[in-house]
């Protein structure tokens, strides 16, 4: 008989957890990385069709990619039948392959169970699904913890927000893709427990009285708030559970569009919609990579040569043709964590023909987040009133997920409950934990 585990299945990072019931154990997965028990979810795909996934997936694209040569050849795809009352033809259909290209890199993966439009995408020759690409990235999470515990696993708890999409059928199918990935990577039982809920029941665990507690899990995918009785095993109970498809990536994606573009030529490049265009596309890291044709080359040099803002265009250029688009990200995600510590960063990267540089204050930062502060504070409240409690009657609040420590929701929770019930859970690891004991639970 195999082990069951839990699966913390991130938009940022992942984990591994095992419990026998005594004690918790998240797993070591990544030892390349700083924290080995958290795992970058971005998944790299080679020429050969090797995987690689965390810290080793991100160090190959980077030692792959950046700033290499490129070699377009043109291939043919397919054909277009025009048909019309006195006519009839057929086109080829062709397309420019980047023959140099060594491998692609995958990332805000589980993004795609949020999206109606993310269905899969071409990787060299073959087409990879959203459930494909999961399945891959939890079959490496499975070889790695396989080979810690030296055991086969069988089972999994893989934690899931509390709403994909508010819509339960669309939210089904999201749940029912992840499903098929799990199973997919071998994963002969698969069950699901909300992510808030397994925060609780990490929480749980350093507690000698029942108590009424409001989970805040808040990572960069989703926010889920959960109110639910705990402390007493045998008694627990949900009062209420609310979830808002707002987080980290979007924060992120906010900087760009309100602090960064004009770094590319936004405002500047006025009476060309194509180069609008690619500007407009630079927040979309599902689009950004796919960029480099030789079309967009052509288009790119052209308006350089126009004199309207080349420097730009030499920066949009440089950002698209030499695979700086994870660096661009990675770069944006680092300003934002520093704000949740000090109150002012430089937002830096330097590469061929591209020098971003930009001073940016944590007052900045709330101004560029408004607006989600505000649906955030919304849902907050509503849950609290779903539960049928009052704020007085709950007596903690426990935030976990990285976003979570961003002072602005910090300050939020301070002024809706008092601070000091207000506690600071494991950000990384706590749901990891928490579905751990819930696979155990649900052992046979």
């Amino acid at each position: 008989m195999g082990l069951r585990v839990g699966i913390d299945f991130g938009t940022s990072n992942s984990g591994v957890g095992v419990s026998d019931g005594n004690r918790v154990i998240v797993l070591p997965i990544d030892q390349t990385s700083i924290l080995p028990e958290v795992v970058k979810t971005v998944l790299y795909i080679t020429k050969d069709f090797k995987y690689y996934i965390g810290q080793e997936a991100v160090e190959l694209y980077y030692k792959h990619n950046v700033n290499r040569q490129r070699r377009y050849v043109k291939k043919w795809v397919g054909e277009i039948e025009y048909r019309g009352s006195d006519m009839y033809y057929v086109r080829d259909v062709c397309t420019y392959i980047d023959t140099l290209k060594p491998g692609r890199l995958l990332q805000y993966i589980k993004s795609g169970l949020r999206s109606d439009r993310y269905k899969g995408t071409m990787v060299f020759d073959r087409y990879y699904t959203l459930e494909d690409i999961i399945s891959i990235y939890l079959q490496e999470l499975k070889k790695r913890a396989e080979s810690i515990l030296n055991e086969n696993i069988t089972g999994v708890t893989l934690g899931r927000p509390v709403a994909f999409f508010a819509d339960p059928e669309r939210d089904r199918k999201s749940e029912n893709a992840l499903r098929q990935a799990a199973h997919e990577a071998g994963f002969q039982q698969v069950d699901f427990e909300f992510e808030p809920v397994a925060a609780a029941l990490f929480y749980e665990q350093s507690l000698n009285r029942p108590k009424n507690v409001l989970i805040f899990d808040f990572g960069g995918g989703t926010l889920d708030i959960t109110v639910m009785r705990l402390g007493d095993p045998s008694n627990r109970k949900v009062y209420a559970s609310r979830g808002i498809g707002v987080a980290g990536s979007d924060f992120d994606r906010a900087i760009i569009e309100k602090r960064m573009l004009y770094h590319f030529g936004r405002g500047r490049i006025d009476g060309n919609p194509e180069i609008q265009e690619l500007i407009n596309a630079i927040p979309d890291w599902m689009v950004l990579p796919e960029l480099s044709t030789p079309q967009v080359k052509y288009s790119l040099e052209q308006a350089a040569l126009s004199g309207k803002a080349p420097a730009r265009i030499k920066a949009l250029q440089s950002l698209i043709f030499n695979d700086l688009s994870f660096s661009f990200y990675n770069t944006i995600e680092t300003a934002k964590i520093s704000l949740s510590t000090q109150g002012v960063t430089i937002i830096n990267l330097e590469a061929r023909d591209l020098d971003v540089w930009e001073l940016y204050t944590r007052h900045q930062f709330e101004q560029d987040i408004q607006e989600y502060r505000e649906q955030i504070e919304k849902v907050l409240l509503e849950t609290i009133e779903a539960s049928g409690l009052e704020t007085g009657q709950i007596d903690a609040v426990v935030k976990t997920g990285g976003s979570s420590n961003i002072p602005i929701f910090s300050t939020l929770l301070d002024r809706t409950f008092r601070a000091d019930r207000v506690i600071a859970s494991n950000s990384f690891s706590s749901v990891t934990a928490g579905l751990a004991i819930s696979a155990h639970q649900g052992s046979p």
